[in-house]
């Protein structure tokens, strides 16, 4: 028998993106066994508590538990049996189109219709080299690979010629999924272009907010929305707002319990960037202000910024990354239970509510 899903109009769920560090409080590191089995068990969280999607990020780096989502992402379909299965990101620079085709297909078959794919071009550069590709090719990788996945979606025998890869001449590719295609969304970081590209293709949109205000944001929303116009998919065009955060039962219990391990999560990026910076209390206490995208508080703060948002950006998708800097899993389970309980709900509710106001239904 296949799975109901629930589609509501305002989808809200969890990434992460399974980095493996030494706890600044303990001293102790989580083996990389652990850190995955930890993700599968976070979905299941989420996936009883009534979230609607769970998103797996690709690294190719030992200080990250996944280089491959689409193999984790097919244990938590075994574990769960609602909540929609995506990438945050794909890495598709250097992926061979057809074969991440096939594993999603796959994957939405083993899911029962649950599988998605977040495609980016990656904050890293260590899958160039580890297979084969030349970073100088950057975006023109992503934009050929972009269209091969798109047409791989469209028909099950595929002839197609590019720059990067062996032609296809009516090649069968299989198996189909079940869905009629796999959602496919651009993730986007802060390049309008990019923004832009996602809108000229009709593809969903991704943001992910790591630093900034809101209203930084508002150029990527404007190039996405005229490009997406101007190539005649009004009708199509989504937007997902991704980013860091932490919810507790007031701000400064929230503030307290997170800085440590996000001030170590931010400290080993600075050192993967050669540098060795520590953020000070005071710094991360300003971004999470009203104005920052950091989406740190008690449920009423998350309500508040998100619907926000939402007034700005007209999106129908908040995924919360929270397991970051070696953070306990009991404090990520607890952020679970209060994003699933206290916030999704109201937030479904006053997004449907503001939606029926605006066109009158």
């Amino acid at each position: 028998m296949e799975r109901q899903h629930k589609n509501p109009a305002f989808e809200v769920g969890l990434y992460t993106l399974g980095d493996i560090l030494t706890d600044p409080l303990t001293g102790k590191t989580i083996s990389a066994r652990k850190r995955t089995l930890e993700i599968i068990e976070a979905a299941k969280l989420a996936d009883e508590a009534g979230l609607d999607v769970f998103g797996v990020g690709e690294h190719h780096r030992l200080d990250y538990a996944v280089s491959s989502p689409q193999m984790v992402l097919s244990a938590i379909a075994q574990a769960t049996e609602n909540i929609k299965l995506t990438t945050t990101t794909t890495v598709l620079n250097t992926v061979d189109p057809v074969r991440l085709f096939e594993d999603f297909a796959t994957l939405d078959l083993i899911s029962g219709g649950r599988a998605e794919i977040i495609a980016g071009r990656g904050a890293f550069v260590e899958s160039f080299p580890l297979f084969g590709h030349d970073f100088n090719d950057y975006d023109a990788l992503f934009e050929e690979n972009l269209e091969l996945l798109m047409k791989l979606n469209e028909s099950e025998r595929v002839t197609w010629n590019g720059r990067f890869r062996s032609a296809l001449e009516d090649a069968e590719v299989a198996p189909r999924p079940l869905q009629e295609k796999i959602p496919v969304w651009v993730g986007v970081g802060g390049t309008p272009s990019s923004a832009a590209r996602a809108g000229r293709y009709g593809l969903g949109l991704t943001i992910a907010m790591i630093g900034g205000t809101h209203s930084g944001f508002l150029p990527l929303i404007n190039a996405y929305h005229n490009a997406g116009h101007l190539a005649g998919f009004d009708n199509q065009l989504k937007i997902g707002v991704t980013g860091h955060g932490y919810i507790a039962e007031t701000m400064e219990k929230a503030r307290n319990e997170f800085y440590p391990y996000y001030a170590n999560y931010m400290q080993n990026i600075s050192l993967q960037r050669g540098m060795n910076a520590r953020l000070k209390r005071s710094d991360f206490e300003q971004m999470t202000g009203k104005e920052s995208v950091m989406f740190i508080g008690s449920p009423q703060e998350i309500i508040e910024k998100v619907l926000y948002q939402h007034e700005l950006y007209g999106h129908t998708r908040f995924m919360l990354q929270t397991d970051i800097g070696a953070m306990p899993f009991e404090k990520i389970a607890k952020t679970i239970e209060l994003l699933a309980t206290e916030v999704a709900p109201v937030l479904r509710r006053e997004t449907e509510k503001s939606t029926k106001e605006a066109t009158g239904i």
